[in-house]
């Protein structure tokens, strides 16, 4: 959007106030509201925030080794607005809203989640190719009584069940006609499978608006449930009565100029192409690499178990739901690959951006994927197939080894990440839960 369609749609809706937000490597919304009235300025100058804060991590902390703190003095970072990202937020009164890209030094922020996707796009646009993604969030619904969370929607069973019995406030609704007026295509919405989980749908499209759209709907799922009393999280696995929620990738290549998707042959084995197998053959053999991007917290790995519709152990399959990879069964413009492993909490672009490195090595190398498995794989006996990572140590290690995933990735991205993730396995590691005294200490 150009800056005097930008001026004309906040003069028509009367905006008053523009929120900046950016991507921190958690993937949570951070930025400033400025005044409408210097729009002009900040889309030249941006807004400056303390670099620090890009790795600070949930409990205020400040890991050792980021690279963005006493490394460098504790400096700013400048967010500059992009403009192709305006929209207004028809949920705050009288504001727009831009997503920045991270600038330090009058250069791109080589931390930043955005710029690593930006810059893998860039490589699949240089060899002809478009990648194209959706992403499928999950997310738990609770409502507060005191201190404590009680379940939205509490019965059991009403997986696909859409009524006021399991939305008794309307959320739902109200997500979809927000969305909708934000720009954002949903195709439906559904109560998920475990109680007070959901699902809300939108079409797929290039995999940087793709990303952005998925920071936004974070955002604005858990903004509006606030402002209804209610409480949304993104967790993998809040409960341990219940499963865990996904952010299952779904994504195809397209071709540049003609907009065609490669990873359809008519002509090709269950109709599809040497390049979907390809693609799918990369993902296998970074898969363990890239869970800590997939999987970025404690709580993550808690949904990595069997009969969970969770990924576990490595394998793919024609429409199969127990597999790490599952390549649906509509061909044509929809034919697509869909990785499971990604956790509902993971940062949109750095899932999406791991997830296309991997899959162009293989579309480069031309590596064959393994023979698709077929039936449940969660019945298979233990050391039949290699599992993902089941604990963010393991998850940390395998990305280390995966010197070739790293390389593509960018040494700041990785030294963040590592520094961050194993200050905060080692926080658990070492804190004391409720579980272990009730089970310990009146015998011990």
């Amino acid at each position: 959007m150009d800056l005097e369609e930008i001026k004309e749609s906040i003069k028509a809706a009367q905006i008053d106030t523009i929120r900046i937000d950016f991507s921190d490597m958690h993937g949570v919304n951070r930025g400033k509201i400025v005044p409408a009235k210097r729009l002009e300025e900040i889309l030249e100058e941006g807004v400056n925030c303390a670099k620090p804060t890009f790795s600070l991590d949930l409990s205020y902390g400040l890991p050792p080794g980021t690279g963005t703190s006493y490394e460098v003095n504790y400096e700013d970072m400048n967010i500059i607005p992009d403009p192709d990202t305006f929209m207004i937020l028809p949920y705050q009164k009288n504001t727009a809203r831009f997503i920045g890209d991270i600038y330090a030094r009058g250069k791109p922020f080589p931390y930043a989640p955005r710029w690593l996707l930006k810059r893998v796009m860039e490589k699949y646009r240089q060899k002809g190719l478009v990648p194209v993604t959706a992403l499928e969030l999950e997310f738990f619904v609770f409502t507060k009584n005191g201190d404590a969370f009680e379940y939205y929607s509490d019965k059991p069973s009403n997986v696909y069940t859409m009524n006021p019995r399991v939305d008794p406030l309307d959320l739902l609704r109200t997500l979809q006609n927000t969305l909708l007026a934000m720009g954002m295509e949903v195709l439906y919405s559904n109560h998920e499978f475990f109680q007070s989980q959901y699902e809300i749908n939108w079409r797929h499209t290039d995999a940087l608006t793709s990303a952005d759209q998925a920071f936004t709907f974070k955002a604005v799922c858990k903004e509006l449930a606030f402002m209804n009393d209610l409480y949304v999280t993104f967790m993998g696995r809040p409960r341990p009565e219940m499963g865990g929620s996904g952010c299952h990738l779904h994504f195809s290549i397209s071709d540049a100029q003609t907009g065609k998707n490669l990873f359809d042959d008519p002509q090709g084995e269950e109709g599809l192409s040497d390049l979907l197998r390809h693609a799918i053959a990369g993902q296998m053999t970074h898969a363990k690499g890239m869970t800590l991007f997939f999987a970025p917290n404690i709580n993550s790995y808690k949904r990595y178990v069997l009969n969970s519709f969770a990924a576990y152990y490595l394998a793919w399959g024609y429409d199969n739901r127990s597999t790490y990879i599952r390549v649906p069964r509509e061909r044509g413009r929809a034919t697509r690959i869909e990785n499971r492993a990604p956790c509902a909490s993971s940062n949109p672009y750095l899932a999406t951006a791991v997830s296309l490195i991997a899959a162009l090595e293989g579309v480069e190398k031309k590596l064959e994927p393994p023979e698709p498995y077929d039936g449940d794989i969660y019945q298979e006996p233990p050391g039949n197939y290699e599992t993902v990572p089941l604990y963010m140590r393991d998850a940390i290690e395998e990305l280390k080894k995966d010197t070739v995933l790293c390389e593509a990735i960018g040494p700041e991205i990785v030294q963040n990440i590592l520094a961050v993730k194993t200050a905060e396995e080692e926080r658990f590691r070492t804190h004391v839960t409720d579980w272990e005294f009730k089970e310990y200490s009146y015998h011990l």
